[in-house]
């Protein structure tokens, strides 16, 4: 009997074990990477991004342009007022204001009236021309009458030919005060002149009211022109003569000019030469205001241009994320100059290549992670 409890016994502890190890068998085995992959890991150097994640890193795409240009350095600068920039519009007779047309602030355009102004020579000028022009229809009908009798034959042709010389003087002295009277925009039945701007601009003094005098030594109006500045800077020893006139400027955000002269001469001080350039007018364009420019010159054979935001720095090294097949490739650049929000490259990158331009710190997260 005890050996058949026996049997029975062994049997079941044999079961047991075989059932505990049909148990381990089948149990999944679990390791320190059991988590799945990640579709970020590096397959063969490239970044391997689905579109759906690439979507929620945020990631946007951009073209690589050739470039035609590249800035060469950017400059302290300071902002003048050109030559003959700032005109004094002076009163040309002496007389009585009559009525003021703008004050001070106001922008005016070229040849718009400005003052009205009473004057007793302008009313001596009318007077003047209107007894030439009275002189003048004497002489010349004198003229036309001894003409027609000298070609008659009946009187000297040295009488005909006095004749035509007086009214040709007349002609000329009522062509004299007309002119006179168009220059100062007089009229010379009321008296008055006009005073007109002689460029355009915004008027900066006024000092001018009705009903005051003025005389042709004083300028009551003050007017600068507002279309157009100068910068002045110091040019780098190191780029000169290859900064020449003609050569581009810009001036942030978004302002460009041209160079129009570059000194020569090298300042023992400061080792540079001074830069002209002309600017138009624009927001912060303000006579006096000290400033930057980048100069611009043509960029190198195969250099191209992507935005500032597609740069970033791995190990101390300027890199630019690619797209590639599977994801994004990291691509070591050479890195030139900037403006305008965009970087022009030296090398790395060719026209047309699809560049990151947004979502670049978090492929830069999975490329130094490895």
């Amino acid at each position: 009997m005890s050996r058949r409890y026996t049997l029975i016994a062994g049997a079941a502890t044999i079961a047991l074990i075989l059932s505990g190890l049909w148990w381990f068998a089948s149990r999944p085995v679990e390791t320190g990477n059991s988590a799945p992959a990640s579709n970020a890991q590096p397959t063969d150097g490239i970044l391997a991004v689905d579109a759906r994640r690439a979507a929620q890193m945020g990631i946007r795409l951009m073209p690589a342009t050739a470039a035609a240009d590249a800035a060469l350095a950017t400059i302290p600068a300071m902002i003048e007022p050109p030559a003959n920039a700032r005109v004094a519009v002076a009163a040309t007779f002496p007389g009585t204001v009559l009525r003021t047309l703008v004050v001070e602030g106001d922008s005016v355009r070229r040849g718009q009236p400005l003052a009205i102004i009473a004057s007793r020579d302008v009313l001596t000028i009318g007077a003047d021309l209107s007894r030439a022009n009275a002189r003048r229809g004497v002489a010349e009908a004198n003229a036309a009458r001894l003409s027609l009798l000298s070609r008659e034959g009946i009187i000297a042709g040295a009488r005909a030919d006095e004749a035509n010389a007086i009214a040709a003087e007349a002609r000329a002295d009522v062509s004299e005060k007309s002119r006179i009277l168009a220059m100062v925009g007089g009229h010379g039945a009321s008296g008055s002149y006009t005073l007109t701007a002689p460029i355009a601009g915004r008027v900066t003094s006024a000092s001018i009211q009705t009903g005051n005098p003025v005389d042709g030594t004083t300028a009551p109006y003050v007017i600068d022109a507002t279309d157009r500045y100068e910068v002045v800077g110091q040019l780098p020893e190191r780029l000169i003569g290859q900064v020449r006139p003609g050569m581009s400027v810009r001036l942030l955000p978004n302002l460009t000019g041209r160079i129009v002269a570059v000194g020569t001469a090298i300042d023992p001080a400061t080792r540079s030469a001074g830069l002209k350039a002309e600017i138009p007018a624009g927001p912060g364009v303000v006579a006096g205001r000290a400033t930057s420019i980048v100069i611009v010159g043509p960029a190198p054979a195969g250099a191209v241009s992507v935005p500032d935001t597609a740069v970033t720095m791995i190990d101390g090294k300027p890199v630019v994320f690619v797209t590639a097949r599977g994801g994004f490739a990291v691509r070591a650049v050479t890195g030139g100059s900037g403006s305008d929000g965009r970087t022009v490259l030296l090398s790395g990158i060719r026209p047309g290549e699809q560049v990151v331009v947004s979502g670049t710190s978090a492929l830069k997260a999975l490329a130094t992670a490895q």
